[in-house]
């Protein structure tokens, strides 16, 4: 086995462990799109690993593990082995099948400088760091780095079959992390983040404080549901605008996204369904529920399993 098909086994684990709904999803791809989309959420995901403050990490040490990592990127995208072993042990498991992966689709790299700025305004003591944000309007300047980008960095690995898919993916992208800062509010808060706009919670009488004060007390006010439930039809329009992109795509990719597109708009549904006990709980897809989507796509393509990793 060869460092390279190491780097993407251990890219494909990372999304199974941590991406169940996605990497459901990406079993209905090509073999050797799938095990690329891996390596560019395995990226992300460490990433993001990385950037979260916890006892055994400063704010400090996280801001310059994203200074080591965009210099490694910026010799890396050239010299593969420039710099790699400055980063930490999973990053460096990582970047094999993700430089490999940029390299092979020709994927523009201005979007991975761009995620890690998003990722800068996660971090205290930075220049860029936000701990929360005024308007929906400020959030999308994170969430084009954090998101916008992850739906353009996969159209040159999933293919189109013509132009004007970019607004489609980059709302596709939107969606799924408006639908990831609904979902995590809890989780969010726990960390010092609140990713909902305040502007947007203000008009139904809901600010950090009475977030924090319900997630204590493991309970959910009322003003917070017509907020949730607000923000849901807010997410569900940016749903709208990304679906058309599916048809976009290369016709052997379409009921992977599609499936993707399905499940994860189906974690809002699951937020409903729970009463918008977002604070106290985390809103998932059941299992059933999720190979009930999948499988009728399965027998479409009859995907085939047998073959190389990568």
């Amino acid at each position: 086995m060869t460092a390279l098909a190491d780097s993407y086994r251990y890219c494909g684990a990372v999304t199974a462990e941590h991406g169940r709904t996605y990497h459901l999803a990406t079993r209905l791809l090509p073999e050797r799109r799938r095990a690329a989309v891996h390596a560019l959420y395995g990226f992300a995901r460490t990433v993001d690993d990385l950037v979260d403050v916890d006892p055994g990490r400063t704010a400090g040490e996280c801001a310059a593990e994203l200074d080591r990592i965009d210099a490694v990127l910026r010799r890396g995208f050239t010299d593969r082995k420039a710099g790699v072993s400055a980063c930490s042990p999973q990053m460096r498991q990582v970047l094999p099948a993700f430089l490999d992966t940029v390299a092979d689709f020709a994927i523009p790299q201005n979007y991975f400088y761009a995620f890690l700025n998003s990722m800068r305004m996660d971090v205290p003591g930075t220049p860029e760091h936000r701990a929360e944000y005024r308007t929906l309007a400020e959030l999308r300047t994170y969430m084009y780095g954090s998101a916008v980008v992850i739906g353009l960095q996969m159209l040159p690995v999933l293919g189109t079959t013509g132009p004007g898919a970019e607004p489609h993916a980059a709302a596709l992208g939107e969606a799924f992390q408006l639908t990831n800062f609904l979902r995590d509010v809890g989780e969010d808060l726990d960390r010092g983040r609140v990713y909902l706009p305040a502007e947007e919670l203000a008009a139904f009488g809901v600010d950090t404080a009475l977030l924090v004060h319900s997630r204590r007390r493991g309970a959910t006010d009322q003003r917070i549901v017509r907020a949730l439930a607000h923000l849901i039809a807010v997410t569900r329009s940016v749903y709208r605008d990304a679906e058309p992109g599916i048809a976009m795509l290369d016709r052997r990719v379409q009921p992977g996204i599609r499936t993707a597109f399905v499940l994860y708009s189906r974690i809002l549904d699951e937020i409903e369904r729970g009463g918008y006990r977002v604070l106290d709980r985390r809103a998932t897809v059941p299992r059933r529920n999720r190979w009930a989507t999948a499988l009728p796509q399965f027998a479409r393509l009859a995907v085939p399993t047998r073959g190389r990793v990568w």
